[in-house]
């Protein structure tokens, strides 16, 4: 995802974000345990830096929780480096890190995952253990493989997304028996290779189903006003349409238009306000992941690593997620989102 400049990157990564929000089960612990065979204590004392996308943002703050709940918890201080969804900012703070010798642990929440791979690459060499969190570090969207040699990856993988919101959307065409079964699906922004990705996924998946119609394909974005305009364009070409994929946002945005009409929901995005809504059954399902427990699970695998053990190098946040993300409502059941949209 190429985010060059503070206005494109403020604008396109916050709506992103919004994909895929934090769900968790309230029993489920924010990555209380050690990598096998760890103690919390082996190594000695780490120092982790969290190069999160920005303070301000909710979901980048979600990570930084868990991240500093864990640190603290283990032998290790954390620090959050704050680029204002700067990409350039971003690999300028990685660099300066490096150079600094502080830290044993990065977290790297990449804005630009192609932009940060010299600096990542610089960290490695420098013997620093190198976490790449929820986005990838490189260019390729359909791998939770390390792209940089020696990076752990801890992703949610963008094919992945799409794939699984196509067969929600199938899952609910099934629960009406609907035969066609008409869906529109609001993408994100056209103009993002990452997005792109995404949303091929999710055709795939839609179209390999029998009796299922892609019937609108429409840019919906990442607000509640575009996807409530979003929305308005579909049902004046499909008035007839059956179920709406989009982005949490989105989706609220379509849900006020589609006041009265008998449309199956599917969000991309575990918010409070997401998840209730498929609790309530105003929404079918919602794409979530636990993201505040998932910078815990970072810093985990980053500090054991650190420390000598032995830990997986390619890691999914769906193997975290209730129904691996699925968040149906028997899925969701006793779940609560991790933040705030």
């Amino acid at each position: 995802m190429k985010t060059t400049t503070t206005g494109l990157a403020a604008g396109v990564l916050a709506g992103l974000l919004g994909l895929t929000t934090a769900c968790v089960a309230p029993a489920t612990g924010a990555g209380t345990g050690t990598a096998a065979g760890t103690s919390a204590t082996a190594g000695g004392h780490k120092r982790i830096a969290f190069f999160g996308f920005a303070r301000a943002n909710a979901f980048a703050s979600a990570t930084w929780a868990g991240i500093e709940e864990y640190a603290k918890a283990h032998d290790a201080e954390a620090e959050f480096f704050d680029p204002n969804f700067d990409a350039q900012t971003q690999v300028q703070q990685i660099q300066d890190a490096v150079t600094s010798k502080r830290f044993d642990v990065f977290v790297v929440q990449a804005n630009d995952g192609a932009a940060v791979v010299p600096a990542v690459r610089q960290a490695v060499a420098a013997g620093i253990t190198v976490v790449a969190e929820f986005t990838p570090v490189g260019t390729r969207y359909d791998t939770a493989e390390s792209q940089v040699p020696g990076v752990i990856t801890l992703i949610d993988v963008p094919t992945d997304n799409g794939r699984v919101l196509g067969e929600l959307g199938v899952a609910a065409c099934r629960s009406r028996k609907l035969d066609p079964c008409e869906v529109a699906y609001l993408e994100g922004f056209k103009s993002l290779p990452l997005d792109n990705a995404r949303t091929e996924a999710a055709v795939k998946a839609l179209t390999a189903e029998p009796g299922v119609k892609l019937a609108a394909r429409v840019e919906g974005g990442y607000t509640k006003e575009s996807g409530r305009k979003a929305m308005q364009d579909v049902l004046q070409s499909q008035p007839g349409v059956d179920v709406v994929i989009g982005s949490s946002q989105a989706v609220a945005g379509a849900e006020s238009v589609l006041k009265g009409k008998d449309v199956l929901l599917v969000g991309n995005g575990g918010s409070r306000q997401a998840v209730r809504a498929v609790q309530e059954g105003r929404w079918f399902a919602t794409y979530c992941l636990p993201e505040r427990t998932a910078g815990a699970k970072a810093a985990e695998l980053g500090l054991a690593k650190a420390r000598g053990q032995n830990v997986s190098e390619t890691n999914s946040e769906t193997s975290l997620a209730p129904g691996g993300g699925k968040g149906t409502k028997d899925a969701l059941a006793g779940v609560q989102g991790e933040y705030d949209e």
